[in-house]
């Protein structure tokens, strides 16, 4: 019998298979816009489940469109062991966010049935409805139904921007399925990733072990001054809500800085009334978005952003009041994942021979959510300068190759290799 570490994935198969599913979709630019529940989104889907149907696996559709396929093991009655990730892209995507995470998985499940290779438990590559929350809201849709984090109803309901359903245009594609959400527990999952950002290239490193994700705090700020004529108004009589809200924007960066490595801060949206040119600025509102991976120090950057709120507010920043609103929008709690899964993914890339560190996402990915109802881990690779969402999104084939085979790896050892 080959020893796990030594079996390999075929590499050139894997890049082609990429290749292959990037041509739906493709943009001018060289990247992927293939958005959720599209007619483009369906051609994908039927392309990669006629390759999992070729691989030998059984396919079943759930009523969100989750796209399960499974490969039986030895004992039946035990849960699968599985893997996936989603294909559907942003609007000026690349070719490998979420795709290689499916195709790794796939190149898996191909690779054991040309060695003809039987599992204890079964195996299950997944292909998760609606990751991104392009078109729909809320992101991470078909993991978020599955593991209960949101009613399927809510899912169903949700409306795109003409007004389209997600119940109708998964009939519109064909991905309605009939099986209930859930309609089985996971025994562990794992899923293969870019990382989406630059800490592995820079370290020179091939495999990020992911640990577990940052938690994320996202407000709406509304700052309130007055506005006022620009010119006849003296500047210590002014209530000028841009230089305020200055103060807070760069109050957030101070706090991710303070609390680095792992700290995250940034506003990403802003906007000036009245947006005149000799008009002193009366309101501004700006989205604040904060992150850690531990829920202590996640919570002592919440308090001293409202502690910064409030000075703001009663003058103590800049001298003059102004009415400061802070708006919770979301919360998502750090999420460790399973220290026996992530052990399992460092040992193989050890194994193999792979340069490899330990590493948090800072993305949110469907393993976040899995990870509530099933031992998870991720496993991260470089991509090119750290980008994605981006249509120049780039990896290198040998380091997709070494993900894959450290996936392979560790469902093995999982799922109890019989033969």
């Amino acid at each position: 019998m080959t020893p796990t570490h030594t079996l390999e994935i075929n590499g050139t198969r894997l890049w082609q298979s990429l290749m292959d599913l990037a041509r739906i979709g493709a943009t001018d630019k060289g990247g992927n816009c293939r958005l959720a529940l599209t007619e483009l989104d369906g051609q994908g889907r039927d392309l990669v489940v006629g390759w999992m149907k070729e691989a030998g696996l059984e396919i079943t559709i759930d009523q969100v469109g989750n796209i399960f396929g499974r490969r039986p093991g030895k004992n039946p009655g035990l849960p699968p062991v599985a893997t996936g990730s989603h294909i559907d892209t942003q609007p000026t995507g690349g070719k490998f966010d979420g795709c290689f995470g499916v195709m790794a998985g796939l190149e898996v499940m191909r690779t054991l049935q040309d060695h003809g290779i039987e599992t204890e438990a079964p195996l299950e590559l997944i292909i998760w409805t609606n990751e991104e929350g392009t078109r729909f809201v809320p992101v991470m849709m078909g993991s978020g139904v599955f593991c209960k984090i949101f009613p399927l109803e809510t899912a169903l309901s949700a409306v795109d921007v003409n007004g389209k359903s997600v119940r109708n245009e998964l009939a519109n594609i064909g991905y309605n399925g009939q099986a209930p959400v859930p309609d089985h527990e996971l025994g562990s999952y794992f899923e293969a990733h870019i990382e989406q950002g630059p800490i592995l290239e820079a370290a020179d490193n091939v495999i990020g072990v992911v640990s577990g994700s940052l938690g994320l705090r996202w407000y709406d700020v509304t700052v309130t001054g007055m506005e006022a004529h620009a010119g006849p108004t003296p500047m210590p009589m002014r209530r000028d809500a841009l230089y305020a809200a200055t103060h807070l924007m760069q109050e957030v960066i101070r706090i991710a800085l303070d609390y680095a490595p792992e700290g995250r801060g940034t506003v990403g949206v802003a906007n000036v009334y009245p947006s005149s040119r000799n008009v002193i600025p009366g309101k501004v509102t700006f989205s604040v978005d904060l992150r850690h991976e531990r829920a202590d120090k996640l919570a002592e950057m919440d308090a001293r952003l409202r502690a910064a709120c409030t000075a703001l507010a009663n003058g103590t920043t800049t001298g003059y009041t102004v009415d400061v609103q802070l708006q919770d929008i979301q919360h998502f709690p750090p999420t460790p994942f399973t220290p026996e899964l992530v052990n399992a993914v460092r040992e193989q890339a050890e194994a193999r021979g792979y340069s490899h560190q330990s590493i948090v996402t800072g993305a949110g990915h469907d393993a976040v959510y899995v990870a509530r109802v099933a031992p998870t881990a991720m496993i991260f690779v470089p991509c090119k300068d750290g980008i994605s969402h981006n249509e120049i999104e780039d990896a290198k084939p040998e380091h997709l190759e070494a993900g894959a085979n450290v996936l392979l790896g560790a469902l093995l050892e999982r799922a109890g290799r019989v033969a």
